[in-house]
C-alpha cells in the first residue's frame, strides 16, 4: 500500500466521502509525460477530468485535449483567448451584468504563466503515479468542513481566508490557488463545473496542497475520534 493509498483511505473513512480524492500533478513544459495515465479519446475540461478521476480514471490532459480555454489558460497550458480576456465570453453566458465586470474577473484571477505547463495528470489519490501537487476533494459542506480546521486552526488556531469566484471553481479555486499559495482553498462550485459535470447540487470542492496532505489527514483522524462523531449525533 502506497502513502497516497493510505491517506485516501483514511480521509474517505473519516469524512464518509462518496468519491475518492483526486491527485493532480502539473507537468511542466519540457518534462516527460508520466506512464500509467490514459490520454482521453476526446477533449475534456479540467473539471470533467477531476470528476472522472474521482470515479477511478487516471488521465493525462495535454493542450490538444483541453476542452476549456478558460481553465487551460489559468493552468498555464494554453494562452488566454481574447474573447475571454475581454470579458465577452462570460458576459455572453449571462454570468455578468456587463462585459467590464467579466473582464475584471479574468484580470484578477490567479493563473500560471501561459504555456509554462505541458499537461495535467489527474488520478484517484490511491492510484497516483506521481506525488500530487494538489489534491481535490468533492463532497458535502459538512464533510469538507473538517478539512478547514485540519488545515490550520486545529493546531494553530485563528481563522482561514478563502479566495473564491463565481467561475473557475475546479481550475482556479481548487487547483491553481492551492498550487500557488500552498494553502487549502474551497469553492462552492461554478457555472462550468455545474453545467458540464455530474457534480451534485449539494456538493462542493476543496483543494489541498500535496505538501500538506499528511498533516491534514493526521488532524482529520484525530478529530474523527471525538469531534466529528459528536457533531454528527442525532439531535432530539
Amino acid at each position: 500500500m502506497t502513502v497516497c493509498e493510505e491517506e485516501s483511505r483514511k480521509l474517505m473513512e473519516a469524512l464518509g466521502l462518496k468519491h475518492e480524492p483526486v491527485a493532480i500533478s502539473l507537468i511542466k513544459k519540457g518534462e516527460p509525460l508520466p506512464e500509467g495515465y490514459a490520454r482521453p479519446d476526446k477533449s475534456l475540461r479540467h473539471c470533467q477530468a477531476i470528476m472522472r478521476a474521482r470515479k477511478g480514471e487516471s488521465l493525462i490532459i495535454q493542450a490538444d485535449r483541453q476542452a476549456c480555454p478558460v481553465g487551460s489558460s489559468s493552468l498555464g497550458i494554453t494562452k488566454l483567448p481574447e474573447k475571454v480576456a475581454s470579458g465577452e465570453f462570460h458576459y455572453n453566458l449571462g454570468m455578468y451584468d456587463d462585459q467590464r465586470a467579466a473582464q475584471k474577473t479574468i484580470e484578477v484571477r490567479p493563473a500560471l504563466e501561459a504555456e509554462s505547463m505541458e499537461a495535467t495528470a489527474v488520478a484517484p489519490l490511491s492510484k497516483a503515479k506521481l506525488k500530487p501537487d494538489v489534491v481535490v476533494v468533492t463532497g458535502t459542506p459538512e464533510q469538507l468542513f473538517w478539512i478547514i480546521p485540519a488545515a490550520t486552526t486545529f493546531s494553530l488556531g485563528g481563522r482561514i481566508t478563502v479566495n473564491m469566484g463565481a467561475i473557475q471553481a475546479s481550475c482556479v479555486d481548487s487547483t491553481v490557488i492551492p498550487y500557488i499559495t500552498g494553502n487549502v482553498n474551497i469553492s462552492l462550485g461554478c457555472f462550468g463545473c455545474r453545467k458540464t459535470t455530474d457534480i451534485a447540487p449539494e456538493e462542493m470542492l476543496v483543494g489541498i496542497p500535496g505538501s500538506k496532505m499528511s498533516n491534514i489527514v493526521a488532524a482529520v483522524e484525530k478529530m474523527s475520534a471525538k469531534a466529528i462523531p459528536k457533531s454528527r449525533e442525532k439531535k432530539v
